[in-house]
């Protein structure tokens, strides 16, 4: 018993550790230690629990009468010691939403209760799935609408939050991500779409990113069908969609990115962008080695930026940065083995050191890449924050221009 109890705990403190210090240069480990840390940081409570219970049952069949067995145990309490921190991280993932959200909590200057625009919020959501919005080489382009079950007052509008799904550009469906801030956002009264795009292999960088685009202003066309307010649509997507999401906000209406549609208005008005991609050509050494050669040439962009640096330049964030950027919500985990946490701060500080609107910065201590791909402590928490920030940028919206959506 004493060596059963001890390989046990070994095995559960290899999964503590690499949590707490995932790989995240390691071209060997990195895939088996962001899988493994995503699961026991946002499961850590329910990796407690288990713990224990595994550590009662050894001691209960007499594990401290061997050597074995006491190193067993001792490795067990350590092991939940590590589980705790990373709980009581996840606990700090509202005071750090706070923080980054602070001077959210006063209306905009000169505003008052009178003039601010009130959504009515749901108690029933419904879905209208599998709408083709685009046709492209024979393919068809779908998206789900998630909105209040209650059709709005007459003459009323809902602002639009359109969801970007992530998985490297060469993966990944419309339902697979975002689905916590849709209902989230749904119920506060929004109309929501998440939207799928063609994907690598087959498709070639920026075909995602047109794509994106052609959701934006195909809705803005329908907007009467769904009862969205077109003079306000937010944009938010995960990783490879957070890439997509910061994109398309920094070039916004640029004709070479609507072919076929160059007039169309696919302007947003807020952006949030989770454990994105902001820097192709990991011009900092961040990413774990071979990723831009071995995956992003021959998969993505088919090209090399040695060879084409202006294209690699305009499909990274951190080099599209300018003052007309919509009001932004960065969100990105410190301990990210597949985005780097870096360039995430590096373009947060490019775009608040040139643009005219809010850019936040939300990081969050011992979050992984996926993190809210579930309901967890943290991701209920990050939830809300994107809410207060929709809400508020969409108040400030409609207070300066004069809209009212009641």
């Amino acid at each position: 018993m004493g060596w059963v109890c001890l390989a046990v705990s070994v095995n559960g403190a290899i999964y503590t550790i690499n949590a707490l210090r995932p790989a995240r240069r390691s071209r060997l480990f990195v895939g088996w230690s962001f899988f493994a840390s995503w699961l026991t940081i946002e499961l850590a409570p329910f990796q407690i629990i288990w713990q224990a219970l595994a550590t009662l049952f050894f001691v209960r069949r007499g594990a401290l009468r061997s050597p074995q067995g006491r190193l067993g145990v001792g490795i067990n309490v350590l092991s939940l010691a590590g589980l705790a921190i990373t709980v009581r991280q996840s606990f700090a993932a509202r005071d750090q939403v706070r923080d980054a959200l602070a001077d959210l909590e006063d209306a905009p200057a000169g505003a008052n209760d009178a003039t601010l625009p009130h959504i009515p919020g749901a108690t029933e959501v419904s879905w209208q799935r599998r709408i083709e919005f685009a046709r492209v080489g024979g393919r068809a382009l779908r998206m789900d609408v998630l909105a209040p079950s209650e059709p709005p007052a007459h003459g009323s509008k809902r602002p639009l939050l359109i969801q970007v799904h992530g998985g490297g550009w060469v993966l990944g469906h419309k339902e697979r991500q975002g689905q916590l801030v849709m209902s989230e956002m749904a119920r506060a009264g929004w109309v929501c779409a998440n939207v799928d795009y063609r994907l690598s292999p087959a498709a070639t960088f920026p075909d995602h990113l047109v794509d994106v685009k052609r959701a934006i202003a195909w809705l803005r066309d329908n907007a009467e069908r769904f009862g969205i307010d077109p003079g306000f649509v937010a944009l938010t997507g995960q990783s490879a969609g957070g890439h997509l999401t910061a994109l398309a906000a920094l070039t916004q209406n640029d004709p070479v990115y609507q072919p076929g549609f160059e007039d169309a208005d696919t302007s947003v008005q807020a952006a949030v962008p989770l454990y994105g991609v902001y820097d192709l050509t990991d011009r900092f050494g961040h990413w774990v080695e071979g990723t831009v050669d071995n995956f992003l040439v021959p998969w993505v962009m088919k090209s090399h930026p040695d060879e084409d640096p202006e294209a690699w330049a305009a499909a990274s964030p951190m080099d599209r940065v300018h003052p007309g950027a919509p009001p932004m919500l960065v969100i990105h985990g410190d301990k990210d083995s597949l985005a780097p946490v870096e360039d995430a701060r590096h373009f947060a500080d490019e775009l608040s050191a040139v643009s005219e609107n809010p850019v936040h910065y939300l990081e969050l201590a011992g979050a992984q890449h996926a993190f809210e791909i579930f309901p967890s402590i943290r991701a209920n928490a990050v939830t809300q924050g994107i809410e207060k920030f929709l809400c508020a940028t969409h108040r400030a919206h409609v207070h300066r221009n004069g809209v009212t959506t009641t």
